[in-house]
C-alpha cells in the first residue's frame, strides 16, 4: 500500500494506483484508517451511493477549532439531505443570477493581464514563476470579484485559503493546525462584516445575492452564508491554481499537445477536461457509511469511511483509452474531477471559464513557452500541486 508522505509516491502516484487497480477495485489503507476505491466504477459508486455520505465530524478538541468547525458544519459539501437539498437550492438560485456569464469577459481580460505580467518578468529576468504570476493570482481575483471583496482586501484571501486547506492532509503538524484555525477565525469575522455591509448596500456580487436569496420564508443563516463563501474560495482557489499549474507542466512536458493547443483554440474545452483528468488537483474525496452498504464488493458498516481516489479513477484503462497519454482533444472524457451525484461542484462552470481563459492567454501570448528548470512539487497528497513552475520563452 502507498505511503501518502513518501516523496517518490508524491512525485508520481499513478504507477502505485495502477498496481492497486490491477489487484482489485477497493482496498483497506490502514495508515489512513479507511478503505480506498481505485477503479473508476468504484469511485463513481462511492460518490453516488446515498448510503455513503458526507458526515462532518468536528476537529478535536472542538474548543481549539471553533471557527474551522463552524465553516464545515454549515458547508454545502459537508451536509447530506435534507439540509444539503435546502442549501444547494438556495445557493444554486443565487448562482443562477448570471454570475458566470457576467464574469466571463472580465476573466479573459484578467488572464491576458496576468500573462502579460509573466511575459514581462521573463523578458526582464530570463525566466519567471508561472504559479506566482498567473496560476495563483487568477482564481483568487476571480473568487474575490465573484464575492465582491474590495480590492484593498484581496491580498488576504490566498493566505487564508492556503492555511485552511492544510487541515485536509493526513498527520498534520500541530502548528499548521493552529494556523488553519487562526485563518478560519479571521476569515469568518471578515465575511460576517462583509455580509452585514451588503445587506445594507447590495451590489451585483454573489454575497449580495446570497444575503437576499429566499425560498418562501427560507433563507441562508449568517453561518451558512459564511460557510458557502469560504467553500467557494477554498475549492475555487485550490482546484484552479493546481489545474493550471499541473496542467501547464503536463503540456510543456508533452510538447506535441502544447503545440496542438497553440495551433487550435477550438481544443480549449476538451483541453480543460483533459488537464483535470490527467493530473488531478484533488486526489481523494472521503465519504462515510450511513447504513450497511457494499461498494464494489467491499462491505461497510455505519461509521466506516471510504475514499474515492480520483487520481486513480482518472487513469482507469477500462474507461480511458491509453490513460497515461495526455490528449487535449480527448472525447468523451468521463473524469470525476468535479465530483458526481448530489455533491457535484456548484462552481464547475466558473472553474472551466478560468482554466480556459488562462490556457488561451498563455498559448496566444507565449506560444514558445517552455520549462526553465524542473519545478518543485508540494509535499502533500490530497491536494496535488506545485510550489513553483519556472518557465521561459
Amino acid at each position: 500500500m502507498f505511503d501518502p508522505r513518501d516523496p517518490d509516491f508524491l512525485a508520481d502516484p499513478y504507477p502505485a494506483f495502477a498496481a492497486l487497480r490491477a489487484d482489485g477495485p477497493v482496498h483497506r489503507h490502514d495508515g489512513m484508517g479507511l478503505a480506498v476505491a481505485v477503479s473508476h466504477a468504484a469511485c463513481s459508486e462511492v460518490l453516488r451511493t446515498r448510503s455513503a455520505g458526507r458526515l462532518w465530524r468536528d476537529k478535536e478538541p472542538a474548543s481549539d477549532f471553533a471557527a474551522f468547525n463552524l465553516l464545515h458544519q454549515n458547508s454545502l459539501l459537508e451536509n447530506e439531505p435534507p439540509r444539503h437539498t435546502r442549501l444547494r437550492r438556495l445557493i444554486s438560485t443565487a448562482f443562477a443570477r448570471g454570475h458566470t456569464e457576467r464574469l466571463r469577459p472580465w476573466v479573459r481580460s484578467l488572464s491576458s493581464t496576468l500573462v502579460g505580467s509573466l511575459a514581462a518578468a521573463i523578458k526582464a529576468d530570463g525566466a519567471a514563476d508561472l504559479l506566482e504570476h498567473v496560476a495563483a493570482p487568477l482564481p483568487v481575483e476571480v473568487i474575490a470579484e465573484l464575492l465582491g471583496v474590495p480590492q484593498a482586501d484581496r491580498h488576504r484571501l490566498q493566505p487564508w485559503s492556503n492555511a485552511i486547506v492544510k487541515m485536509y492532509e493526513y498527520a498534520l503538524p500541530t502548528e499548521l493546525a493552529a494556523a488553519a484555525e487562526d485563518a478560519a477565525a479571521e476569515f469568518v469575522d471578515y465575511l460576517r462584516a462583509l455580509a452585514a455591509d451588503r445587506a445594507k448596500n447590495p451590489g451585483d456580487d454573489l454575497i449580495s445575492d446570497l444575503v437576499a436569496v429566499r425560498d418562501g420564508t427560507d433563507r441562508l443563516t449568517d453561518d451558512e452564508l459564511v460557510g458557502t463563501a469560504v467553500l467557494l474560495l477554498m475549492a475555487g482557489h485550490e482546484a484552479t491554481v493546481n489545474v493550471v499549474g499541473n496542467g501547464v507542466l503536463a503540456l510543456l512536458t508533452h510538447r506535441r499537445e502544447w503545440e496542438r493547443l497553440v495551433a487550435d483554440h477550438a481544443l480549449l474545452p476538451t483541453a480543460v477536461e483533459e488537464l483535470i483528468r490527467f493530473d488531478a488537483p484533488l486526489q481523494l474525496f472521503e465519504r462515510t457509511a450511513t447504513a450497511p452498504v457494499t461498494i464494489a464488493g467491499h462491505a461497510l458498516e455505519p461509521g466506516d469511511k471510504i475514499a474515492a481516489l480520483l487520481g486513480a479513477a482518472a487513469r482507469d484503462p477500462e474507461v480511458f483509452d491509453e490513460p497515461d497519454r495526455l490528449d487535449v482533444g480527448r472525447t468523451p472524457n468521463a473524469h470525476l474531477g468535479f465530483g458526481a451525484g448530489i455533491h457535484y461542484c456548484v462552481g464547475a462552470p466558473l472553474a472551466r471559464v478560468e482554466i480556459a481563459a488562462a490556457l488561451e492567454a498563455l498559448t496566444t501570448e507565449l506560444p514558445g513557452l517552455r520549462l526553465a528548470e524542473e519545478p518543485e512539487r508540494r509535499p502533500e497528497f490530497v491536494i496535488r500541486g506545485l510550489r513553483n513552475l519556472p518557465v521561459t520563452a
